[in-house]
């Protein structure tokens, strides 16, 4: 080879080094060490998917027992890289005690046994005290003879869906709970309806000012605390129509005391500390959603009370002026506000969880204890009142939620006032009843002829129908239970409309009303259970005189 070109071949080799070198410096790698490019592009591969799940990955030496943390002990979990974290003890003294049994011997048959996967899903101790819910998903890695030499997992943070599946758990129970709810209550609602409507009857032929009318009040107004009760036992299970009214404060709160006493235990004493009664303001809320939040408050209360305490129910009004200098209620409108205050002395709250305490699904209660609401959905409910929840705690010397909610006037209506049926709506019309209850039909037929009515009464909805069929010119109007022993009142009442058009039709149901039910709006006259005589003689004669009127 001649001189010159091996001169010329030398320096373009001299040239691709420098060039490669070069390279390799750019890429962050010494001179003196390269690498391959592939083999770098790989790695740089598994570091970023693996950065971009967010999750923790675990290294484990089943060898030597050493544990490398190859990322997200201090990003997902909290906790700082350092030789006291580089042991197999430190995982397991941070998985939830009540799991950690089942996780290590799970882990161990699998360890033991020839499969190359293990998933498994259980609870990890944050840096901050709190729990996560993880996935960890790993590959066991064997030797030649099956030995299984090296762990390394994957874990995932599922707090949150856990919480979504458990919350769609819950419903899911509730839903079932709602069905059994609503037979037992429609059967029960059956009983007052009798008790309303016979002491109704009774204290309209007697000298109210006799002590036989003071008893037979007090019975009657047993019997309306249970119905509210019946009620706000379906609120919590099936969907329903808020009805705002106007009430008292004082009344409000004795009403959700009766509710909260059961579900506190025998070592929780309530204080109720009403206003005076010319001083109570009035609001306008729906009672039994009203009734939802004080029962979840109280709850609270209770399980932050282990040991056993004092439950404090307070009202109180207050004046938010324009604006607002108080950092509690720097978010309320200006004006005059009655205040309901849950007061508990029990174990407070750090401020890290008051700053949670809205965020939805939100808890600091395993799942075994979840109940209720929610603050979320609680202070949600409030806002459309116009109302606010306001949260005072500290540790260690128990919290103090304050609910405000606007006042309004006074509408006018007072406790119970006996009617006569001589100021009732009367009637000198046919009125069919089907009814299954007996005294339900009884009493029903009963008030109905005290108002002058002719009245017709049936079991069963076959029954009915041959009395319309025989004489459908007679039959004005059909009162009639929902829940029938044959068909439902509501293929009854469809049944009735096409064989006697000129017969109205109210139904009557202990459930709570589906307003969205097929049909239902074709019926627009509805008594729910139980229902005393004025409201029975106010709906059948608008129901009547509707007929009049098209």
């Amino acid at each position: 080879m001649p001189a010159n070109s091996a001169t010329h071949f030398q320096k373009r080799e001299q040239q691709t080094i420098g060039n490669d070198a070069r390279r390799q410096r750019s890429n962050g790698h010494k001179q003196d060490s390269p690498r391959p490019a592939d083999a770098t592009k790989i790695e740089n591969h598994h570091q970023l998917v693996v950065r971009a799940t967010n999750d923790a990955v675990r290294d484990w030496n089943l060898v030597t027992d050493a544990l490398v943390w190859r990322q997200g002990l201090d990003t997902l979990l909290g906790w700082k890289v350092d030789a006291s974290s580089c042991t197999n003890s430190f995982w397991q003294r941070r998985v939830h005690p009540d799991d950690r049994t089942r996780v290590i011997a799970s882990l161990r048959e699998a360890i033991k046994s020839d499969v190359e996967h293990w998933v498994l899903e259980y609870r990890f101790r944050h840096s901050n005290g709190s729990y996560l819910n993880l996935l960890e998903r790993a590959l066991i890695v064997r030797g030649k003879e099956g030995t299984a030499e090296r762990f390394v997992g994957v874990l995932m943070d599922v707090t949150e869906r856990k919480q979504l599946q458990d919350q769609l758990l819950r419903s899911q129970k509730m839903e079932a709970f709602g069905h059994l709810a609503g037979g037992v209550a429609h059967d029960y609602n059956n009983f007052l309806t009798a008790i309303l409507g016979y002491s109704d009857i009774i204290l309209g032929e007697i000298d109210g000012r006799s002590t036989i009318a003071k008893y037979i009040n007090e019975i009657r107004n047993a019997a309306t605390r249970a119905s509210a009760l019946t009620q706000q036992l379906l609120t919590f299970t099936q969907p329903r129509m808020p009805q705002s009214r106007v009430l008292q404060l004082n009344a409000l709160l004795t009403d959700a005391e009766r509710s909260i006493l059961p579900l506190l235990g025998e070592n929780i004493s309530v204080v109720c500390n009403l206003l005076p009664e010319k001083n109570a303001p009035h609001v306008k809320i729906d009672p039994n959603e009203f009734a939802q939040v004080i029962v979840n408050l109280a709850v609270n209360a209770r399980d932050a009370m282990a040991q056993g305490g004092t439950l404090v129910l307070k009202a109180d009004t207050a004046t938010v002026p324009s604006p607002s200098f108080s950092p509690l209620t720097a978010d309320l409108a200006p004006g005059n506000y009655a205040i309901v205050s849950v007061i508990d002395n029990g174990s407070g709250m750090t401020e890290d969880v008051k700053k949670r305490l809205f965020q939805p699904f939100f808890t600091t209660k395993d799942e075994r204890r979840v109940s209720g609401l929610g603050l979320a959905t609680c202070d949600a409910l409030l806002r459309k009142n116009g109302g606010r929840i306001v949260v005072e705690s500290e540790k260690g010397k128990g919290t103090a939620v304050h609910i405000y909610l606007p006042t309004t006037p006074s509408s006018g209506s007072g406790s119970f006032r006996k009617t006569r049926p001589s100021s009732m709506p009367t009637g000198n019309e046919t009125v069919l009843v089907v009814e299954d209850d007996l005294s339900v039909r009884h009493v029903t037929a009963r008030t109905l002829r005290l108002l002058g009515y002719n009245v017709i009464e049936a079991m069963r909805a076959d029954e009915a129908k041959r009395c319309i069929t025989e004489r459908p010119e007679v039959i004005d109007l059909v009162v009639s239970d929902i829940v029938l022993p044959d068909i439902s009142g509501r293929d009854f009442a469809k049944w009735t409309r096409a064989h006697s058009p000129r017969t109205q039709v109210v139904l009557i149901s202990g459930y709570l009303p589906d307003l969205t039910a097929s049909g239902e709006n074709s019926y627009p006259f509805y008594l729910p259970k139980p229902f005393d005589p004025e409201q029975l003689a106010t709906t059948v004669r608008g129901a009547l005189d509707s007929a009049i009127v098209s």
